[in-house]
């Protein structure tokens, strides 16, 4: 396809908002999204995370895709604290726990996804992407189908456009999707996974510690799909 023609196309394609976070989930789901044929706005949220590294991530993945934007916002989570991505105090477990983590961020999810919906509804847009999975992950609450579902449904009781019969959808793609799946279908898709951070402690360089769970869940995925895993270690 000529670029010219690849333009006109995308100024006809529906819009969504793609939550991106610069890490293999968001990433895989931004190319899924403009697989499926949609004009992506990505959003990449700066809530006070250590592993700030992930947001110049999130711009080369945004970049690289040629979304049609690619916002960053700001909110101050580090100002609650209660999560070891968030609070310096806390360190980032490298080994194995049980129950929620205390990598789990309060709320992070409900507050991303809500910012992704008023962008949404500003944009004159129906779709929202969000890259959680609840299949090889650390067991947060905000990344399960039953969240995503209550999520939806507050959605549509709480905008003007779901009142006016507008009903959001919001597209979890990678929900039921194990690492070696995503991985997969994200190279199928042409993701390059070197340029994404996952890592909860990555340095400024967003070179990878190795040992959180984000790394040994990544590792894991890139060994059982049988790809050479491209994350820069320290």
């Amino acid at each position: 396809m000529m670029m010219a023609d690849r333009v006109a196309t995308d100024l006809h394609a529906p819009k969504a908002v793609v939550l991106l976070s610069g890490g293999l989930d968001s990433s895989t789901t931004l190319a899924i999204a403009r697989h499926q044929g949609f004009a992506c706005h990505a959003l990449s949220v700066a809530y006070g995370q250590r592993h700030a590294a992930e947001l110049t991530a999130a711009a080369r993945v945004a970049s690289a895709a040629g979304v049609r934007e690619h916002r960053v916002m700001h909110v101050d989570l580090a100002g609650i604290g209660g999560s070891a991505l968030t609070d310096a105090s806390i360190a980032v477990p490298e080994a194995p726990t049980t129950g929620i983590p205390v990598t789990y961020v309060p709320a992070r999810n409900t507050l991303l996804l809500a910012l992704a919906l008023a962008w949404a509804e500003v944009l004159g847009a129906i779709d929202i992407f969000v890259g959680v999975t609840a299949v090889d992950y650390s067991g947060y609450p905000d990344c399960r189908p039953e969240f995503i579902a209550a999520f939806a449904h507050l959605a549509n009781l709480a905008t003007k456009a779901g009142v006016e019969g507008r009903q959001c959808r919001i597209h979890a793609p990678l929900i039921a999707w194990s690492k070696e799946r995503i991985i997969r279908e994200g190279i199928a898709r042409g993701v390059d996974y070197s340029i994404t951070v996952s890592c909860y402690q990555a340095d400024a360089e967003g070179r990878a510690c190795g040992n959180c769970d984000a790394c040994r869940l990544r590792r894991a995925g890139f060994s059982a799909a049988g790809v050479g895993d491209p994350t820069r270690y320290r």
